[in-house]
């Protein structure tokens, strides 16, 4: 069988399309039954699903790849850089989807007291600072003392989410913020996806992304749940520029008018996916 791609891997990836096609049958099957699953079954769901995935697909990418040090040290300063702006030492900070730790550590020697949210230990260390929590969850709670938060921080969690447990989920975190507190939310925007691997096949997520969004989407849900301001962030190199939300907006609206192909190409400009690529800025 030739499998025909969408569009071109990237420089990183080596694998061929015949096992980019099989990542994607599996995963699709998978994303499906979260789809599909009751709330009460999802929360098994996450975890499970993963295994399965890594289980029946063992030339995955992040099975294969490791970053080098370096990587990891250059994501880790490109994300300060990002919450610089609303860090201090009497700050409290919470990571959503904190995984190996990596930033939340690096973070704790800045601030007041971490904690650090995710659905497994597997990979955290075991060796954690005075001033660091570390909080298991069932993927939409947030096990925090309420109202403490001053600093939440989750990065490409949100779209992983079943769309009635992102909701639970964001409103969990409002409930943890202390008044006039700063959520920073990182996840892909739906207008220059897909981003997981039914990037190569479809023109929507299908994958693991369960659902891919706009800046109009989210500010809209943010409000919701009772957030006063949401603002962008436009990524020049290592430093950040807010983008008031009405730009957001408007930029976004710009590009859902052109036609799909010109669309796209437009997407991959360094300006306009600059723009584009959401990170919220949302204070309670």
């Amino acid at each position: 069988m030739t499998v025909q791609l969408l569009r071109s891997p990237g420089p990183d990836e080596t694998r061929t399309p015949e096992q980019l096609w099989e990542q994607y049958l599996v995963e699709k099957d998978l994303a499906m039954k979260l789809r599909r699953a009751a709330k009460a079954e999802r929360a098994e769901l996450y975890s499970s699903a993963y295994d399965e995935l890594f289980r029946r697909v063992p030339h995955h990418s992040q099975l294969s790849k490791k970053a080098s040090p370096a990587q990891r040290a250059r994501r880790i300063s490109l994300q300060i850089a990002l919450l610089r702006p609303w860090l201090t030492p009497q700050t409290t900070f919470l990571e959503v989807g904190a995984g190996d730790c990596a930033l939340s550590l690096a973070l704790a020697e800045k601030v007041a007291h971490v904690y650090a949210i995710d659905v497994s230990a597997a990979i955290t260390p075991t060796t954690l600072p005075e001033n660091f929590t570390l909080v298991l969850s069932d993927g939409t709670s947030i096990p925090v003392p309420e109202g403490r938060i001053t600093v939440a921080y989750s990065n490409q969690l949100m779209e992983h989410l079943h769309p009635d447990d992102a909701l639970d989920q964001l409103t969990n975190i409002y409930r943890a913020l202390a008044p006039d507190g700063v959520y920073i939310c990182v996840t892909p925007n739906r207008l220059t996806g897909p981003h997981d691997i039914s990037r190569y096949f479809d023109t929507v997520a299908t994958g693991f992304h369960l659902k891919e969004y706009t800046f109009t989407d989210l500010s809209a849900t943010f409000r919701r749940v009772g957030f006063r301001t949401v603002h962008q962030c436009f990524r020049k190199g290592s430093t950040y520029v807010r983008v008031p939300g009405p730009l957001a907006r408007c930029a976004e609206r710009a590009i859902e008018r052109l036609p799909r192909g010109l669309q796209k190409r437009a997407s991959t400009t360094r300006l306009v996916r600059g723009l584009l690529d959401l990170r919220l800025i949302a204070r309670k």
